[in-house]
């Protein structure tokens, strides 16, 4: 069981009823966001944050990096608040990066919303 200190709060990950889904076709509420799933919108924004800092944020001719990339370097430095911020038409989700407990080493939501339209 790791039971390290943490620097930062882990924020409780949403109920399966708590998501919004928005537009049926392009929604990507979830409550554990898969290792496929793209830190893209297409239109909107997406970032990767690490302590409020920005590390990765989605461009329309740059590659598209998934959940994958984002853990590769949460595991390596795990002692941080990690998220993955989604703000797109009709849906927006914020994932955190548990680092022990239930959903260690998981991305899970901590907020679901109407996104921008």
């Amino acid at each position: 069981m790791n039971t390290r200190n943490l620097n930062w709060a882990q924020v409780k990950p949403l109920e399966d009823k708590q998501l919004f889904i928005g537009c049926a076709c392009c929604s990507t509420a979830c409550r554990i966001a898969h290792a496929d799933l793209p830190i893209a919108v297409g239109f909107g924004s997406a970032v990767l944050t690490k302590d409020d800092e920005l590390i990765y944020s989605e461009t329309q001719d740059g590659p598209v990096w998934t959940v994958a990339d984002a853990e590769k370097l949460a595991a390596a430095d795990p002692d941080h608040d990690w998220r993955i911020q989604k703000d797109g038409p009709l849906h927006g989700e914020t994932f955190q990066r548990h680092a022990k407990g239930k959903y260690a080493g998981q991305w899970v939501c901590i907020e679901s919303n109407q996104g921008f339209a």
